[in-house]
């Protein structure tokens, strides 16, 4: 697993808004190192979109909104089956829907969530993957364990069968720089392994480079593949018309 490589920093040859999207999949996925993978996140785009990106080729899918994701699997329920994973803090009293809906969840940020989809799990005759969520810096926007915590919490969570822990998730906070992004990745990289936990769930559209350098073996991307969201389009035009 490359851990470090600065030839992954931010290529000239970036993939652009205007090209179509096949294109911008192709460009993302060729820049990935072995081992590193695109969760295409599409939340905030229409099933039209994601219909789209399975024509290309891809075929993993994150979502954080339960209702806007089941419509969508609903709408998309003529393509072969896709790989849903759910990326969004997740609320106790909607755990079973989304167990029903996403095969693996990215987001599993305390030990009494971790419980609960365990148990919920053997209810429905489940086997979900579970990454668990790190804060390695302080960030009141983000939930998620300290290193210190989940090394606390590690004894029970790697026995809540039949969740299936295999990784860790971090979502790197606003206004790092790239020497910054690059030591926050490498920490949760070093600590994944330390777990014996085989994925790491690190980088977005931002910070996608610094990740993938650092050993990420997903990469959760979504406006750099899709675009800007509608609702952020309809967002920007009012702006405008209202600023003049």
């Amino acid at each position: 697993m490359p851990t470090g490589d600065s030839s992954l920093t931010r290529p000239s040859s970036e993939p652009l808004a205007s090209e179509p999207l096949a294109a911008r999949l192709e460009a993302i996925t060729a820049a990935l190192p072995p081992g590193c993978r695109l969760l295409a996140v599409s939340k905030g785009h229409p099933a039209e979109a994601i219909r789209a990106a399975v024509a290309a080729g891809q075929r993993s899918f994150g979502e954080s909104r339960l209702q806007e994701a089941s419509a969508k699997q609903e709408e998309l329920a003529d393509l072969a089956p896709l790989d849903w994973h759910f990326i969004g803090r997740l609320q106790a009293n909607k755990a079973r829907a989304v167990l029903r809906r996403f095969g693996t969840i990215h987001s599993v940020d305390s030990l009494a969530l971790a419980e609960r989809l365990a148990r919920i799990a053997g209810e429905e005759s489940l086997n979900p993957a579970a990454l668990f969520q790190v804060k390695l810096r302080p960030d009141p926007s983000k939930t998620g364990f300290s290193p210190e915590e989940l090394r606390a919490a590690w004894p029970r969570l790697a026995t809540l069968a039949p969740l299936r822990p295999v990784g860790l998730m971090t979502i790197a906070p606003q206004g790092l720089g790239h020497e910054e992004l690059q030591v926050l990745f490498q920490a949760c990289a070093a600590l994944a392994t330390q777990l014996g936990l085989p994925e790491r769930s690190m980088g977005m559209s931002g910070d996608w480079h610094e990740a993938a350098a650092a050993g990420s073996t997903w990469v959760r991307i979504g406006s750099a593949l899709f675009g800007v969201r509608p609702s952020q389009r309809l967002a920007i035009t009012d702006v405008g018309r209202y600023s003049g």
